[in-house]
């Protein structure tokens, strides 16, 4: 996501939309009590959501929740409650008709079962962990939220591990968000040899890479500077990627401006050092410092929830896009 992605008028400050967002929006998305750190799963004690307890051979799971900290917290659980519909399911219960029940338990269109093959493999039973949901554009009346997750899936006495990133389009009316579509990743057919640079990615374990990252490094279609970058930072930090280039929308979200992500020369990171952007609770000078090493490491748009001043012209910016992501961008 880079900075074209705002809304034209400029939106508010972080502090300011958290504030006026936050509890009405968390009521609105149906949580109550507290939530996992950050929104994210407690991996060590998980359980499975939205289907019942797994056999043997699937992990368990935690299903997602949203903080406080979220600025349309109603927004991203809509999103990932559809995500995790369509792709876990117990014994007896996959194929795209037990997916249009589970969809239509939700009170959404069951058409959109349809754009959702990559979650829909031909399988007995299906667990889905949600890594992650950022926005990949948050305007007045509409979304994208990019809902980062791991899948795995039993057949025939084996269990496959996957996943994918999906790109879940919202409209709001009033208080409530509905989903209109979404559009899974499709980061193409892995290249025979990666460049060096990819190879040295993937196998640094400092640089933790959904599945769909792992496929879009793996494919070609991502440019060097993106992985030198990568590397630099893992020299100073652990660095969770949520999105590289596939599954985010191919333009600057509510403009016909392409985006860098789909040309493959943009990341996302949604946690540092194990610290969440999005939590408030994470240290903004450890945020700060992330930024402007992603500028040395080469980007000329860093994007996060923090201001910074410096840098070129346009190279550091901040919006309610960003209040969940660090965003470096690389030219071609």
């Amino acid at each position: 996501m880079s900075r074209a992605d705002a809304p034209a008028a400029s939106p508010p400050g972080r502090r300011t939309v958290l504030g006026a967002f936050a509890a009405a929006a968390l009521g609105a998305a149906g949580c109550s009590g507290r939530a996992a750190p950050a929104g994210h799963p407690r991996q060590s004690a998980p359980t499975r959501g939205g289907s019942p307890s797994p056999s043997p051979g699937l992990p368990r799971t935690t299903p997602w929740r949203p903080t406080a900290a979220e600025v349309q917290p109603a927004a991203k659980l809509r999103a990932v409650r559809l995500v995790e519909a369509i792709g876990a399911w117990g014994a007896g219960h996959g194929g795209a008709a037990a997916a249009r029940a589970r969809v239509a338990a939700l009170g959404l269109p069951t058409a959109l079962v349809d754009r959702a093959e990559p979650l829909l493999p031909p399988a007995d039973e299906a667990a889905l962990q949600v890594v992650d949901a950022q926005y990949g554009g948050i305007l007045s009346r509409s979304a994208s939220v990019l809902v980062v997750c791991r899948q795995w899936t039993r057949g025939a006495g084996t269990t496959r591990a996957g996943g994918t990133t999906v790109d879940v389009r919202l409209s709001r009316s009033g208080s409530a968000w509905t989903v209109g579509a979404l559009y899974p990743a499709r980061p193409g057919p892995a290249v025979r040899s990666p460049a060096p640079d990819v190879r040295a990615v993937l196998s640094d374990e400092r640089i933790v890479l959904p599945p769909a990252a792992v496929a879009d490094l793996r494919s070609g279609q991502v440019h060097t500077g993106v992985a030198r970058a990568m590397l630099a930072l893992a020299r100073t930090y652990r660095l969770e990627v949520s999105v590289v280039r596939s599954g985010h929308p191919l333009d600057v979200f509510g403009t016909s401006r392409p985006s860098d992500h789909p040309r493959g020369r943009a990341f996302d990171v949604w946690r540092i050092d194990g610290h969440a952007v999005v939590d408030p609770a994470t240290s903004r000078g450890l945020i700060e410092r992330f930024m402007r090493d992603a500028a040395a490491a080469g980007s000329y748009n860093v994007g996060g929830p923090v201001l910074l001043p410096g840098g070129g012209p346009g190279q550091f910016f901040s919006d309610a896009t960003h209040h969940d992501h660090v965003h470096a961008g690389f030219r071609g």
